[in-house]
């Protein structure tokens, strides 16, 4: 029985195997045999669907995401499988799999659940970071700014995520960092659209935050990396309002 088609252009094989399915201008994501390959299969899949190459919605069928990663089927369906239980993809009868459409109660639990755990990192991040510390904060910062300038989205989430991670880092918390580590990709996810939208705004409030650790005023940087993440959740509902 034909299988229905994904919308995804043709996957038109290479010499050696390789997959033109996402088209001429995705690189192949070739999946590392070394990892266990169910694992790297999953890893894969899951950030095709954070970085929008797979986007909401979107039929996937096996066999071109198999060809894609250089891979059987038999991992890309377990992989489907669990990505199905954690809410990444929906698995509909006799129709296949499609990439989950987040709704916005989704998104706001997650988004309040990231301002509560990031807003206290903040604050414990100005109590502990030194001046290297901070020097690496408007490193991380320039980054950020380069990425805005260059109008690279993909830049944009992967810099925002990196500084992020280094103030829960400084935190000095280490199940703080783990439970914000649960949340990270699906924050991603939810980012990627608005990274752009967001941009000045969001990097300026970037450095007040900065400004705010570096003078050791967890008072301060709490109050702005919770009104940073409120904005945050604010430009999802907007551009979500837009686009539907």
């Amino acid at each position: 029985m034909t299988q229905p088609s994904s919308g995804l252009p043709t996957a038109t094989p290479r010499p050696g195997g390789r997959s033109r399915l996402l088209g001429d201008g995705a690189a192949a994501r070739r999946v590392e045999r070394p990892a266990p390959l169910r694992q790297a299969v999953y890893d894969a899949l899951i950030e095709l669907i954070v970085n929008q190459t797979l986007k909401p919605g979107q039929h996937l069928v096996e066999l071109e995401l198999a060809e894609y990663l250089g891979v059987s089927r038999q991992p890309v369906r377990e992989a489907l499988q669990r990505l199905q239980t954690e809410g990444w993809v929906d698995l509909r009868p006799a129709q296949g799999a499609f990439v989950h459409t987040p709704t916005d109660e989704e998104a706001d639990q997650l988004l309040s659940v990231r301002s509560v755990l990031e807003t206290h990192s903040a604050q414990l991040a100005a109590s502990h970071a030194t001046p290297d510390d901070v020097k690496q904060l408007w490193e991380l910062q320039q980054v950020g700014l380069d990425a805005l300038a260059a109008a690279d989205t993909e830049g944009l989430v992967a810099a925002n995520a990196n500084l992020h991670a280094f103030i829960t880092s400084l935190s000095g918390n280490k199940v703080l960092a783990e439970m914000i580590a649960t949340v990270d990709r699906r924050v991603r996810w939810y980012y990627t659209p608005i990274a752009r939208p967001r941009g000045k705004d969001a990097w300026t409030e970037h450095a007040d935050l900065i400004k705010a650790i570096a003078a050791g005023d967890a008072e301060s940087a709490s109050r702005i990396m919770h009104q940073h993440a409120e904005r945050t959740r604010q430009a999802y509902h907007e551009e979500r309002a837009q686009t539907h």
